[in-house]
């Protein structure tokens, strides 16, 4: 089975994105990787690795959401109670709030999520969806 090894985001300003993604990922359980003056990582054990890149001409952004490219990236979580407290995380590092914590009964009657977007445009997902009970 092939996984996903890493991911690459190209942001406007890479401190801006330290100070926007690490909060986050260090709420997540990923701990500082390497960096230079190009990108900065952060890894969650043997998992996958996120990396935030510098961007290599003018930047060129923000991203805006639904224009071909980058959708969002999800994070399922173990609880409701992780949801509502890494939004707040986000949201104290300078996220945009998308949508606040709710239940997203399209999805199933107990999928649980935030939405949230950094400064280029990079919209994140935080869920919780506990199967179904019979």
């Amino acid at each position: 089975m092939a996984l996903l090894d890493h991911l690459g985001i190209t942001v406007d300003d890479l401190e801006t994105g330290r100070a926007q993604f690490h909060p986050v990922l260090a709420a997540l359980g990923y701990e500082s990787g390497s960096e230079d003056d190009h990108s900065i990582s952060w890894h969650h054990g043997e998992e996958t690795e996120l990396i935030i890149f510098a961007p290599r001409d003018e930047a060129s952004g923000p991203h805006v959401h639904g224009r071909v490219g980058w959708q969002h990236l999800a994070f399922a979580v173990d609880s409701r109670d992780d949801v509502d407290r890494l939004h707040a995380v986000a949201v104290a590092a300078g996220w945009t709030v998308v949508r606040e914590p709710q239940i997203y009964e399209r999805f199933s009657e107990n999928y649980y999520a935030s939405f949230v977007e950094d400064a280029g445009g990079i919209r994140v997902e935080f869920m919780h969806n506990p199967p179904r009970t019979s």
